[in-house]
């Protein structure tokens, strides 16, 4: 294979510096912009052909000028005569999309895995999908990340007293369970319902909770909308209300600075694969980087040796 080169679209610009710094390379030259009436133009400023290139891109808000800008970024590598094509997408967009509920609707995620594929991507880096089975849509190699680790070793510095970790649905208590498991925790699960798109009702707690410090673990957190009505469930079940929420996708939508604000929520730890606003920066966020775990994994796929091994 040629020689590794590493660009970062829009989406994580500083994500993509701190990369490369990891990696002790200087980050590829790329021109990105916009016309007037909104399309996407990118050149790469430097030759790609034959090398290993890696591209560096969220799907996250605005999510789909995210995703063209990265199939046009893909699309002009491979106009170049790249070698490999690599896709590090951090957060992988329309992951909540990944079966039909209803009649009608779209597998969303799947479309999004075959897009990619068609526009010419060899390869996809991604971390902690919604949906661990969105790696059975690509017909192609995806290293499925995860920032599990980080976050427990967080906790483990913290050494909170009287914890357990909670999961919030049936989705994420394996997640959960690995970090009850890290931490030698016990384990909490919910069981909750949807009755519309970013609403949530809890109807069940099970675990040891009472009197103890809860520690909700998410994929990600989007409007807040399924974590308030937990930290509810939790301090009806008598919970300490000194809640610490972690969660690897800041996704942030309206209305979560306000329900963040919950006074029972003490901290709440996420990572960097999505840049926070100012605005929604709150003084009880700490924002852990995943930049040498990206870092690792393009060194390891460049040089063929086991991504699994940062699992460990």
């Amino acid at each position: 294979m040629g020689e590794l080169k590493v660009f970062v679209g829009t989406s994580v610009p500083e994500l993509g510096r701190e990369v490369a710094e990891e990696l002790g390379i200087k980050l590829g030259e790329i021109n990105i912009k916009r016309f007037a009436c909104g399309e996407i133009y990118v050149r790469y400023l430097e030759t790609v052909r034959g090398h290993d290139v890696f591209l560096i891109q969220s799907l996250c808000p605005p999510v789909n000028e995210n995703l063209v800008e990265l199939l046009i970024m893909v699309d002009a590598l491979r106009r170049a005569s790249a070698g490999r094509i690599n896709a590090v997408i951090p957060h992988y967009g329309y992951a909540r999309q990944e079966r039909k509920d209803a009649s009608r609707e779209p597998i969303s995620a799947r479309m999004v895995a075959d897009l990619l594929e068609t526009v010419g991507v060899d390869r996809v880096i991604t971390v902690d999908l919604h949906a661990p089975a969105i790696q059975g849509f690509f017909s192609i190699p995806v290293d499925h990340l995860t920032a599990l680790p980080i976050l427990a070793e967080y906790y483990r510095k913290k050494d909170l007293p009287n914890a357990s970790v909670v999961a919030l649905d049936a989705g994420g208590i394996k997640n959960a369970e690995k970090l009850a498991k890290r931490l030698d925790l016990p384990l909490v699960g919910m069981y909750k319902r949807h009755p519309a798109h970013n609403v949530a009702e809890v109807t069940h707690v099970i675990g040891e909770i009472e009197g103890r410090i809860p520690i909700i673990i998410e994929d990600m957190i989007d409007t807040g909308g399924t974590l308030i009505e937990g930290v509810k469930a939790l301090l009806q079940h008598g919970a300490v209300p000194e809640i610490h929420v972690c969660a690897t996708h800041p996704v942030f939508s309206d209305p979560i600075t306000e329900r963040l604000q919950h006074p029972a929520i003490k901290e709440v730890v996420v990572t960097d694969t999505i840049p926070i606003p100012p605005e929604k920066m709150l003084p009880k966020i700490t924002v852990m980087s995943i930049a040498s775990l990206i870092a690792s994994a393009i060194k390891r796929v460049h040089e063929e040796t086991s991504v699994s091994e940062l699992f460990v």
